[in-house]
């Protein structure tokens, strides 16, 4: 069977449990006694469920979904989602040279699958492959002892079972897994779970640290193709990357740059690369984690003098691990724009970082790791639905010289659009995902009721 076959048979295939789901939460709301056997009742809840993806159909809301819905889990797997890259990645913390994160998969006892994905970047997420696939087994064991229970009980104990950040990556995997499959259940697109502000975002893209020639080829390259943000990882060579900014600067005059020093300068330097930039007559509109994740001090000295002096925002990300690190940047002053990445903090912890930092005033960015379509879709869902985000930075895929994901939101360039999703809408075809290595690592755990 085709992409296109595979996608229009995934999408059939829970549509009558998503039509029987969406009668009972109608029932719930207004008295409303199902008649299974009528099919008038059946075709007019068909037209409903169709409906629930159109731009004008009322949120469900993500609240909603939490306390109301319940998920039997039938099945759960990981096993590893390993993707080749176009060039390597490389950043002022690490290289990479493939993808190697974890692919999660839920199936409920109604038939309905949940995707999701555990991104592993080295030197910024905790864990490795190994040790997520390893955790990915023990969620897998905890989902096999457990029963039906609502969406907000599942995911709170699968934060007890992988807390903090250590272990992070694998949390927003089989968070993901799990509402993509209880939104599957209802027949309603993440983004209008999640606020249902816009069902489209557009996104930068990221040049990493290569030669000025080749930064400035790749530049050319994304400007043909719509993109008016372009993200610079920088951090690993001072002198090095104001030749790339020259090089770039030359060729495209009207370019907004992202810088990403990903932890790589001191204060001095960061502040330096400010100077510099502003003798070329260049302003990025963003410098993102200029200096070490703990380096809180600097952080907060760069953040005014690039403010005050040079009119540029500064963002936290690799500072920003958790709601805590969260608290203190909008308490101190710390920056003027906070990364959200679902890697970091997993889904839970990155809607309280949201709520935290729209009251506080400041800006949010939403971004990722080296990321497949899974990943990256949900991102885009939770940033659609939102609406909040001033930088969007969910690029990943379009670094990917293979995309494993059917379905999912349609790109234009840098135009992402979600419009015909159920759930986040991607997904795998789960044969091709074969056990690399060890088998041991990775399981299929049934619940048998």
């Amino acid at each position: 069977m085709d992409r296109i076959g595979l996608t229009q048979n995934y999408q059939s295939h829970c549509f009558l449990h998503s039509t029987t789901s969406l009668l009972t939460q109608l029932s719930k709301a207004s008295n409303f006694t199902p008649n299974f056997k009528n099919p008038t009742v059946i075709t007019a809840c068909m037209a409903a469920a169709t409906s629930a993806v159109a731009p004008t159909a009322t949120s469900f809301g993500f609240k909603n979904l939490m306390e109301t819905v319940t998920i039997d889990v039938h099945k759960a797997e990981g096993r590893p989602l390993n993707v080749p890259l176009i060039a390597p990645f490389t950043i002022a913390s690490s290289r990479l040279d493939k993808v190697e994160n974890v692919a999660m998969r839920v199936e409920l006892s109604n038939g309905c699958v949940g995707w999701g994905e555990a991104p592993i970047l080295p030197f910024v997420t905790a864990e490795d492959q190994t040790t997520a696939l390893a955790k990915a087994a023990e969620v897998c064991e905890f989902l096999k002892q457990s029963r039906e229970m609502t969406l907000n009980l599942a995911l709170t104990r699968i934060g007890d079972v992988l807390p903090g950040h250590d272990f992070a990556s694998v949390r927003a995997g089989v968070e993901m897994a799990l509402i993509d499959a209880a939104a599957n259940s209802i027949g309603i697109p993440l983004w209008r779970l999640f606020g249902g502000v816009s069902n489209a975002i557009s996104t930068d893209i990221t040049i990493p640290i290569v030669s000025p020639m080749e930064a400035s080829e790749l530049a050319s390259k994304y400007r043909k193709q719509g993109f008016k943000t372009l993200k610079l990882k920088v951090g690993k060579n001072l002198n090095g990357d104001i030749e790339v900014l020259q090089s770039i600067r030359a060729a495209h005059p009207d370019c907004l740059f992202i810088l990403d020093a990903n932890e790589g300068y001191t204060a001095n330097e960061a502040i330096k690369v400010l100077e510099k930039l502003h003798e070329m007559d260049v302003t990025p509109v963003l410098f993102e984690q200029p200096v070490h994740r703990d380096d809180w001090e600097g952080l907060g000295h760069v953040s005014q003098i690039a403010k005050d002096k040079y009119g540029v925002s500064v963002a936290a990300d690799e500072s920003c691990r958790s709601l805590v690190d969260a608290k203190k940047i909008v308490q101190e002053s710390l920056a003027d724009v906070i990364n959200i990445k679902l890697a970091k903090v997993g889904v839970l912890g990155a809607l309280e970082i949201i709520d935290l930092v729209r009251s506080s005033g400041l800006n949010l960015m939403i971004g990722g790791m080296v990321e497949t379509r899974l990943a990256m879709g949900f991102a885009g869902h939770l940033a659609a639905g939102h609406g909040c985000f001033k930088f969007i930075d969910l690029d990943t895929p379009l670094l990917l010289a293979e995309d494993p994901v059917f379905g999912g939101y349609e790109a234009s360039g840098p135009d992402y659009n979600f419009s015909n999703a159920r759930g986040h809408g991607g997904f795998l075809h789960w044969e091709n995902i074969a056990c690399s290595g060890d088998c041991s690592l990775f399981r299929i755990v049934t619940h048998n009721n």
